[in-house]
């Protein structure tokens, strides 16, 4: 079987799996690849996993080669071309019908596209060059060119969108507007001006607030690098029960992140809280020890206490190994 790596495109977004060839990557490595919309920009994030090692019975040498040569079947025009990418290339003439062959079957199979849940994954096209990191800064110096050029339109037309990004695709014929706004926006008249100031094509984006987040970057209130801006691929929902079963405060500017939702690290170590919480007592509970007898009020789940309410004046913490089941 080929090789696949997975490649992001920019710092904590979704990896993608391509197909690296006969290229040797490592962590880190830029690329350029073929996408959808042309070739793209990307870092190396998942290396292709080992090779297994061989079994015993694969490993054995027969006595005798086959003598019989192995006959490829040539492969049809249709699968032989490659999948055209969005800006309407034309793809390439297919390769000559390959002549027979003693090699096993198995040798053969390694010159075959890759196909990974019914889809031909797209090639790592070469490693990126001097000329290629150039071209990221030109389109650095371009999609900054591009925010303020829109900002001072926005505010020119009065529209009630607040515009935080702006990306380029590699070859720069295409630029992305993202904005967030509270409802929809009539930016027909902006995305006119637009394209008489950069003759590209032009793409405008409402995205939700954790997404401009994300995008954005920043330091949360533990003081690291946002969770959903280093490494988190996708969003799961969070709710307040899963802070209430944590025993954290309900005050809102406590548990909420700077995007002002409900901070993503809640659901981090939900899972373990819900099964410590099995371990322990319901609220409200009376329970027994040894020494005491009294209605559970608090429970310590990282330290393994329970704190008991005697009466209206004395309470008790206890261990969980201290009541009487």
């Amino acid at each position: 079987m080929g090789k696949t790596v997975g490649i992001r495109f920019k710092s904590g977004g979704k990896i993608y799996d391509f197909d690296c060839g006969a290229f040797v990557l490592q962590m880190g490595d830029a690329v350029i690849v073929e996408t959808e919309q042309g070739l793209g920009f990307g870092t190396v994030a998942a290396l292709p996993p080992a090779a297994e090692e061989a079994t015993p019975e694969e490993s054995v040498v027969p006595e005798e080669p086959p003598k019989v040569p192995v006959q490829t079947v040539p492969a049809t025009a249709e699968d032989d071309l490659p999948q055209a990418a969005a800006s309407g290339s034309e793809p390439s003439a297919p390769a000559e019908p390959p002549a027979q062959s003693a090699e096993p079957a198995e040798e053969i199979a390694l010159a075959q596209p890759i196909v990974k849940q019914g889809r031909q994954l797209k090639k790592v096209f070469r490693k990126a060059t001097q000329e290629d990191f150039e071209q990221r800064r030109k389109n650095e110096e371009l999609e900054k060119e591009a925010h303020a050029f829109c900002v001072a339109r926005i505010k020119e037309l009065g529209l009630q969108m607040n515009l935080f990004a702006v990306e380029a695709t590699f070859d720069a014929s295409r630029l992305t507007f993202f904005f967030t706004a509270d409802g929809r926006v009539d930016f027909r008249q902006l995305v006119k001006l637009l394209v008489k100031n950069f003759h590209v094509r032009i793409e405008m984006r409402q995205v939700g607030i954790r997404n401009q987040a994300k995008m954005c970057g920043g330091l949360g209130r533990c003081g690291r690098e946002f969770c959903c801006s280093s490494f988190m691929e996708k969003f799961d929902p969070v709710s307040i029960r899963m802070a209430k079963d944590q025993g954290l405060s309900l005050n809102p500017t406590k548990i909420s992140g700077q995007c002002g939702r409900l901070m993503c690290c809640l659901t981090f170590e939900n899972q373990v809280y819900h099964e410590l919480r099995a371990q322990f007592p319901a609220m409200g509970k009376v329970v027994k020890t040894k020494e005491h007898t009294g209605k559970v009020v608090r429970l310590n789940f990282l330290r393994q206490r329970v704190a008991l309410r005697l009466d209206e004046d004395r309470e008790v913490e206890v261990g969980l190994d201290e009541i009487i089941k």
